[in-house]
C-alpha cells in the first residue's frame, strides 16, 4: 500500500502535487528526499503515460463511457492515484524510480552518519594493517 494515499492528506490542501513537495523538504536525510522524489517522478511518469494510453482507445460501451468535460476530470484524478499506487507499489513498479535513485545517489554528499562510519572503517582497517605488520 502507499505511503502516500488520500487517507494521509490534508482536508485543507487541494492540490495534491503542493502537499507532496512539502512532505519532501520535510524529510532531514537527502536520501530520504531523493528516494520520495525519484518515487513521485515514476508516478507523474505512469500518470502521463495513462493519459496519453487513454486517448488512443476506443470511447464508445468503455467503463467510462462517452467522453465530455467531467468525465476528463474524473479520469485524470483516477489516472493520477493509479499512477501512484503503481510507483509506491514495490511489486507493481516500473523500476524508473529505483534507477534514478541509483544514479542521483552518488552525486550526494556523505551524511554525517555516513562520514562516522566511514572513518570507522578506515580505523579498523588501519588497526588490522598495523598488527599485521608488528
Amino acid at each position: 500500500m502507499s505511503s502516500m494515499t488520500t487517507a494521509n492528506l490534508s482536508p485543507d490542501v487541494i492540490n495534491i502535487d503542493v502537499q507532496t513537495l512539502d512532505n519532501v523538504k520535510r524529510l532531514k536525510s537527502q536520501k530520504a528526499q531523493l528516494k520520495k522524489v525519484s518515487t513521485e517522478f515514476e508516478a507523474i511518469f505512469i500518470t502521463k503515460m495513462l493519459n496519453e494510453m487513454d486517448k488512443t482507445v476506443d470511447k464508445e460501451g468503455g467503463i467510462f463511457g462517452s467522453d465530455n468535460k467531467y468525465m476528463d476530470k474524473f479520469k485524470s484524478f483516477i489516472f493520477n492515484e493509479v499512477g501512484r499506487q503503481i510507483a509506491h507499489n514495490p511489486n507493481s513498479t516500473v523500476g524508473f524510480a529505483k534507477q534514478i535513485y541509483s544514479q542521483m545517489e552518488k552525486a550526494l554528499p556523505a551524511e554525517p552518519a555516513e562520514e562516522a562510519q566511514a572513518i570507522q572503517n578506515t580505523k579498523e582497517i588501519t588497526h588490522k594493517r598495523v598488527d599485521r605488520e608488528i
